[in-house]
């Protein structure tokens, strides 16, 4: 892997809290209410070194093995990681090891799994990821479903539900599919016990170019890759 950072990286980290800021200003937001993370999938460790030192904590990876070699590399930092990427069975043991959380549960085995795996650390903060345009290329579970794995994911004791995450599709319209994620996060909220409520609080949604609209419909995480370290190779 071939490092894309360089100085101006403080530079693009400054002009994306400035555009959360601005977006949260609109909506009456606070801007401390929506986290940045960085999309390091195949960049270098030293890239995520630059990153960490110009003030970004969170990480996000799709690639398993590429992410446990930085997690492992990197443990002197304190650093947040998130896995991002489609969960196939025999993943989730090194995915319950590695990350603090998880983006992409769109099954009930999946989540069992994850939960049985997560040996000795704090709960796995845990989000379903939502089909929200039903695309067939696309991970997640569809909004019918939502409900019952809703009920199956909340009683595995080594998981913390927080929320929702998507994906949209080429042709989505982003302000009118957050929304209906939004409104989804709101009715399956609901369904939780009183005690489990107030962690379900978490919107994975936006990214560079429709990262405005994500947050004005509620998104409290946003995933930001090139406009954060350069095109990928």
């Amino acid at each position: 892997m071939v490092s894309a950072v360089d100085n101006s990286f403080g530079e693009r980290l400054d002009q994306l809290n400035e555009r959360i800021e601005r977006v949260c200003q609109d909506c009456g937001r606070d801007a401390g209410s929506v986290h940045l993370i960085g999309v390091s999938k195949t960049k270098p460790a030293a890239d995520v070194i630059t990153a960490h030192d110009a003030g970004l904590k969170d990480f996000a990876e799709n690639y398993l093995q590429e992410a446990i070699d930085k997690v492992e590399g990197l443990t002197n930092l304190n650093l947040t990681w998130h896995y991002i990427g489609n969960i196939q069975s025999n993943k989730t043991k090194d995915i319950a090891s590695h990350f603090d959380w998880v983006h992409t549960v769109d099954r009930a085995k999946i989540g069992k799994r994850l939960s049985e795996q997560r040996l000795n650390k704090q709960p796995l903060q845990t989000l379903i990821q939502v089909n929200i345009d039903d695309d067939p290329n696309k991970g997640g579970c569809r909004a019918k479903e939502l409900p019952e794995l809703v009920e199956a994911l909340a009683s595995l004791p080594n998981l913390e539900l927080r929320g929702l995450m998507t994906i949209l599709s080429q042709d989505s319209d982003p302000r009118a599919s957050y929304e209906s994620v939004a409104q989804l996060h709101h009715d399956a909220g609901a369904l939780l016990p009183a005690a489990a409520r107030t962690h379900w609080n978490a919107l994975s949604m936006g990214m560079s170019g429709d990262m405005e609209q994500a947050i004005a419909a509620g998104a409290t995480h946003i995933r930001i890759g090139t406009a954060l370290f350069g095109k990928r190779s």
